[in-house]
């Protein structure tokens, strides 16, 4: 079971972060040809952003209909959708052939990316997670961590294909070779759907399906708001860190004069290093709880986050591989590590998918769909200094880390098979 759900949601990173990856390098020249190069660059991370911005209305439909029909189903429909989109921008043609409607049809498909991956995350980690309950109830951390290996593989994945075709000369790069990461996932989509094709749906879930369910389970979440919105905000350091470290530092690194190939074998080695801490902090979390290993990550990403800059604007390829190893490697990956069980654990069954969903994908809107955006515009507005990016770097840290002083403890909770949301706020007058 965690082996599916950690190569089904490899495949859907991968397809979602290889975007991020070619965005950062062509997008702007190929379909946003008339802006100066910052705006292009901006544009560019503006459609990555459209992808983003769909993420919580596919966490609403297909939570909707994984609370109510399956798991199971759900996950193999948003890997449908994810492969095909991707596979569609490798045949897209771009501005010179067709004009405005290149862009257009850009962020359509980006949208398509958006809704799948919005309903992939959830779906694959409550899998796993309420296998889990059953059989390793005190270690859902560990194997929910397994899940949350598809972000980083799917990194690696993008970088290295990415990296193999940015070596050919430029002018082949631009007019065919940037298209081959995304033609690439029609393999990794027969993969997927091979391997979830085999999941059983979930023990949890075929219990509560037999409860009557009154309400949509969208409304039945947001009729008790709190647990979702401290979910939304437990998770924006991480999602803020790691799309400053990973997407948008390609442009930002080349700008700065380092190769194409040098930025993308950093944050190759970053994301193994997170392959590495993930489930180190994921499986500390069933022993520490949730709250501490969370907290620690957001307060090393505060922490390293001038520092971290400082590494990169030094011109030295040994020190941005150091700098994207410590941000992304450790302090972003021990924040975003516990986040598939603390998620989880904080609705019931009947509403899970929805809630962690929506929960989950609010915190990538405002974490990860913007930051390159507000970056890129913040930079360009600052003669390209690197002080707007530590400072998202900690704004982000900052609100995960008064988001898990709020929240009370859940690790040893049992998963339960009701409709309402656990109670999440610490109890006042008591230790957090």
């Amino acid at each position: 079971m965690a082996l599916s759900g950690l190569l089904g949601t490899a495949v859907e990173f991968y397809d979602f972060l290889v975007y991020g990856t070619v965005a950062a390098l062509v997008f702007g020249d190929l379909f946003f040809p008339e802006a100066d190069p910052a705006v292009g660059t901006v544009a560019a991370f503006g459609t990555f952003a459209a992808g983003y911005v769909a993420r919580p209305l596919g966490g609403i439909v297909f939570g909707h209909f994984g609370d109510r029909i399956g798991r199971k189903s759900m996950m193999l429909l948003t890997m449908a959708l994810m492969g095909c989109g991707s596979f569609l921008i490798g045949l897209l043609p771009t501005y010179d052939a067709i004009g405005v409607w290149a862009p257009v049809l850009l962020v359509a498909l980006r949208v398509v990316q958006g809704v799948a991956i919005g309903g992939e995350w959830g779906g694959a980690t409550l899998m796993v997670v309420e296998h889990a309950e059953r059989t390793q109830g005190s270690r859902r951390g560990l194997w929910s961590g397994f899940t949350q290996l598809g972000a980083p593989l799917g990194s690696v994945l993008s970088a290295g294909v990415v990296t193999v075709v940015s070596a050919l000369p430029d002018e082949e790069f631009r007019s065919w070779g940037w298209r081959v990461p995304f033609l690439l996932s029609v393999v990794l989509l027969a993969v997927g759907l091979f391997v979830r094709l085999k999941v059983a749906e979930s023990p949890l879930f075929a219990q509560a399906k037999r409860e009557p369910a009154a309400r949509p389970p969208v409304v039945e979440v947001l009729r008790r708001p709190k647990p979702v919105l401290l979910a939304a905000c437990v998770g924006i350091g991480a999602f803020t860190a790691q799309s400053l470290l990973t997407g948008f530092m390609i442009s930002y690194a080349v700008d700065r004069g380092y190769s194409r190939p040098q930025v993308l074998t950093a944050v190759t080695v970053a994301s193994c290093v997170a392959l590495a801490v993930l489930p180190a902090a994921s499986a500390l979390s069933d022993r520490a709880g949730r709250r501490p290993v969370v907290l620690a990550g957001a307060v090393a990403c505060a922490a390293l986050a001038f520092p971290v800059l400082a590494l990169v604007d030094s011109g030295s390829l040994g020190l941005l591989i150091l700098a994207l190893a410590l941000g992304h490697g450790v302090a972003q990956s021990t924040m975003y590590g516990p986040l598939g069980a603390l998620l989880t654990e904080l609705f019931g069954t009947r509403v899970r998918y929805t809630g962690a969903s929506l929960g989950y994908q609010a915190a990538t809107l405002i974490g990860a769909g913007f930051s390159p955006m507000i970056a890129g515009s913040l930079v360009a507005a600052h003669g390209g200094g690197s002080t707007p990016v530590s400072l998202l770097l900690c704004a982000g840290a900052a609100v995960t880390a008064l988001t898990v002083w709020r929240l009370r403890e859940t690790h040893t909770d049992a998963l339960d098979s009701s409709a309402a949301p656990a109670a999440s706020l610490a109890p006042e007058g008591t230790s957090r």
